[in-house]
């Protein structure tokens, strides 16, 4: 592994993926399986010992590789469903990666959760332990809908789930996807209401994309859905936008939108500005300062790794001056805060520069940012962040 040092940067963010799900969705690709794909050393009942082993490992190969961390700053428990485990299991998984290296006063700790995954006690149990988020997939409001997405809750128990949170001190984030086959302008219009009434925290609104290896991906093959068009998509997110803004949010990222700074999610901000983070579970990828590795993604074979004391590493590389660069304009193209253009090679340069000139005065680049050398989005830029990156390259 590459051997290096961070002295400047010492907070480190951890990712734990549970891979875990009930029912697994048809739109999902996500490395998820349900009880009855497992079995040995990979189960849900031992995967708790098995991420703590990896973070052991994780750990001592740091400290041999000349990097050590002052503290944790942010801690997501992502999935599949974290709340399938017991809400002690999880407490004990973040006692353990307090006990190698210290949580930051104020960390900022968040599981992800199904509505119908949780109780009152299970969020209170979780609070009283450390986490200070919960991130819940609530996707839409429209029953219809929701069988489309096959999620295994129904709207009526998202609001009680908020409630949940809310009684036990936690923040709240809820997630929503846009452009499922067969929804309209006013399905999304619906799950943006049932959403601002609740009055979360924060809120995430992403386009479905739809994987080949998927249940949706082989009905949109046969005919039996049909994939929305761009300009529906298009109209989706500016209806988002709009009646999110409305309702006190600002979009700090394109996809997501929080009541001011202190809800921002801030482990995705360490993603979007390139940070160090620890990946532990099947199929997770860890940084470090331009190194990335992942892990072997069959919980089963993960656990056998582990059981022989080695990382269970599938793969690694050491990421390229040029691509770091490439890597930089693509993520802080996408954040509210923008770039200085000539903090980037990419943008420094007088070509782009006059690229840029052209997507200011087209209203995709905020003109009064330019005027002081930042690159930030639009309202309208928000639609096309990604033509104004491929636009720059070389």
């Amino acid at each position: 592994m590459a051997a290096g040092t961070n002295a400047e940067r010492r907070g480190l963010s951890v990712y734990i993926h549970v891979p875990f799900c009930a029912v697994r969705c048809g739109y999902c690709d996500f490395n998820t399986y349900t009880a009855r794909e497992l079995g040995g050393g990979g189960s849900q009942a031992e995967y708790p010992a098995n991420a703590m082993r990896e973070m052991d490992l994780t750990f001592e190969d740091d400290q041999a590789s000349g990097f050590s961390y002052d503290q944790i700053d942010t801690v997501f428990f992502g999935g599949g469903t974290p709340t399938l485990l017991p809400a002690e299991e999880q407490a004990r998984m973040l006692a353990h990666l307090d006990s190698l290296i210290p949580l930051a006063p104020g960390a900022e700790v968040t599981t992800e959760a199904n509505p119908d995954s949780v109780t009152r006690d299970s969020l209170m149990r979780l609070a009283d332990a450390g986490f200070t988020r919960v991130s819940f997939g609530m996707q839409s409001a429209v029953p219809r809908v929701l069988a489309i997405l096959d999620r295994t809750h129904n709207p009526e128990s998202v609001p009680r789930a908020v409630a949940w949170a809310r009684e036990a001190g936690l923040q709240v984030s809820l997630d929503m996807i846009y452009g499922t086959p067969g929804e309209t302008l006013t399905d999304v219009e619906t799950t943006v209401e049932a959403i601002t009434e609740m009055q979360p925290d924060h809120v995430s609104a992403y386009s479905l994309i739809v994987e080949g290896n998927t249940k949706m991906a082989r009905q949109l093959r046969r005919g039996e859905l049909n994939e929305p068009d761009p300009d529906f998509m298009a109209d989706a997110y500016e209806l988002i936008a709009d009646r999110t803004r409305a309702a006190g949010f600002e979009w700090y990222e394109v996809s997501n939108f929080a009541r001011g700074e202190a809800y921002q999610c801030r482990h995705n901000l360490a993603y979007w500005r390139g940070r160090d983070w620890w990946g532990i579970g099947p199929g997770a990828h860890r940084h470090r300062d331009g190194y990335r590795s992942w892990n072997l993604k069959h919980p089963s074979r993960y656990a056998a790794a582990l059981a022989q004391n080695r990382l269970p590493v599938d793969g690694s590389e050491q990421v390229s001056d040029e691509d770091r660069v490439l890597e930089r304009l693509m993520l802080e193209m996408r954040i509210r805060e923008g770039f200085e253009a000539a903090s980037n090679p990419l943008t420094s340069r007088s070509e782009a520069r006059e690229v840029l000139e052209r997507h200011v005065a087209a209203g995709r680049l905020d003109a009064s940012a330019w005027d002081s050398g930042i690159v930030r989005l639009s309202d309208a830029g928000r639609l096309v962040a990604d033509t104004i990156t491929r636009d720059v390259l070389p």
